[in-house]
């Protein structure tokens, strides 16, 4: 397999963005990762820590980005109480589901995740595990996030090890696996992808894996939608109710999921016109929020503050237009809100490329995976996931899956954290 920073990419990324700027092999070209070029700066991580965690850091560091170029980037490092092995701390990278593109989604500037924080943080820690959590390139630092971009969250990953290895030396092992959910899981997939020459990096476990949006949206998820409509309303249940928890609420989350890429492409192609895929003006402009007025400020997922803000949240924006349109139009079901341009969206050649860049699992992979999927996931549906496991099974990829009945998408991996655990000491036991 191809190295990932071989200078054939740098070509191939200088042929596509000519239009933006000329690129040569200049200082200024970022090539890989150097060990004078990655570490750049470390600062205390503001927000409330983990009595596993003998310390948390944010660290600033350098990757190369979707455009080839030099870009800073910030991870949280957590290191455990467990006395560190003679050899050094072997490192679990954690690669977050989706939150955003912008700055104050990431991690860094947030309190740590309740699916990150128990039971995965506590149970590493407490195994003795070093974790390097990375924001993702655009999140937390200048630029656009690039939202699903395989190439892109897989390098912010290989990058934040090499910065920690080259800062803290020999506190380290050189042995690494990585773990996510959602995004974070089509991320740990990539990631395998993208190290899957490196003898140091030992495997993968990827909860709910993004995959195959366009199947999500247009194919899959209408059908399932329409089902639990008819549910809802055979059961008498309230707008206010379906909103909440249930088809309205996973309508939102799938519009937001598609807001975030569409934003996410302008890191790649700032010409791209997001506005267009979208089918009123409605369902535009709450798209255009996750972008903001500057590509660093617009809205994430959810609000920080849902109590008292919720309106700052691009989840909650769709899900309240959708509502709004239902009480509005009382002879429309749940479909018939002006979401995305099926037609538009085919047609678009930056989501075409969108849709080649995202996929996970697309080459053979060496390195161990498991894969949890549970089986009532309305975001990533379990069908999706278990096409993309035959696939990789059928081009020879080393990798494992496991189904949680009755799971929904973010409770598998939570429920079957033993499991994943138990998977990462068995290719990398933590002394």
């Amino acid at each position: 397999m191809k190295q990932i920073f071989k200078k054939s990419l740098i070509t191939l990324t200088c042929s596509t963005f000519l239009f933006l700027t000329a690129c040569n092999n200049s200082h200024d070209d970022y090539i890989g990762v150097s060990p004078n070029k990655t570490f750049l700066s470390e600062a205390a991580y503001k927000f409330p820590g983990l009595d596993e965690a003998a310390s948390i850091k944010v660290m600033t560091y350098n990757m190369k980005n979707v455009l080839g170029k030099t870009a800073e980037a910030t991870a949280m490092v957590l290191f455990p109480k467990v006395i560190q092995p003679a050899d050094g701390y072997r490192v679990v990278v954690w690669e977050h589901g989706t939150l955003g593109n912008a700055d104050n989604c990431a991690p860094t500037n947030n309190v740590l995740g309740s699916r990150f924080k128990d039971p995965l943080a506590k149970s590493l820690l407490a195994a003795g595990y070093v974790i390097v959590a990375p924001d993702y390139e655009g999140m937390g630092t200048r630029g656009i996030h690039p939202y699903l971009h395989l190439e892109s969250e897989a390098k912010s990953a290989i990058a934040a090890v090499q910065a920690a290895q080259d800062h803290y030396g020999k506190l380290l092992n050189k042995q690494w696996m990585s773990i996510g959910q959602s995004q974070g899981g089509q991320a740990s997939i990539g990631t395998a992808q993208y190290a899957n020459t490196d003898v140091n990096y030992k495997g993968a476990v990827a909860g709910a894996p993004a995959s195959s949006l366009d199947t999500i949206i247009f194919k899959v998820a209408p059908a399932a939608l329409n089902d639990a409509e008819a549910k809802e309303l055979a059961a008498g249940a309230t707008l206010e109710f379906r909103a909440k928890s249930g088809s309205i609420n996973a309508y939102a989350t799938l519009l937001s999921y598609a807001a975030f890429a569409a934003v996410g492409i302008k890191a790649v192609d700032p010409r791209f016109e997001y506005r267009d895929i979208f089918a009123a003006q409605r369902s535009g402009d709450i798209a255009a929020l996750a972008e903001g007025t500057t590509g660093e400020n617009g809205l994430c997922l959810d609000s920080a503050n849902s109590d008292t803000q919720p309106e700052d949240s691009i989840r909650y924006r769709f899900t309240q237009d959708i509502v709004a349109f239902l009480k509005a139009n009382p002879d429309k079901k749940l479909m018939d809100y002006p979401g995305l341009d099926q037609k538009a969206f085919e047609q678009s050649t930056q989501i075409k490329q969108f849709l080649k860049n995202s996929q996970p699992g697309e080459v053979k992979i060496d390195k161990p995976i498991l894969i949890i999927q549970g089986t009532a996931d309305m975001s990533v549906p379990y069908p999706v996931t278990k096409a993309m496991f035959d696939a990789m099974k059928a081009k020879g990829s080393n990798v494992e899956f496991l189904p949680v009945l009755n799971a929904t998408h973010t409770g598998a991996i939570v429920e079957k954290n033993k499991e994943a655990v138990e998977f990462i000491q068995k290719y990398m036991k933590a002394n």
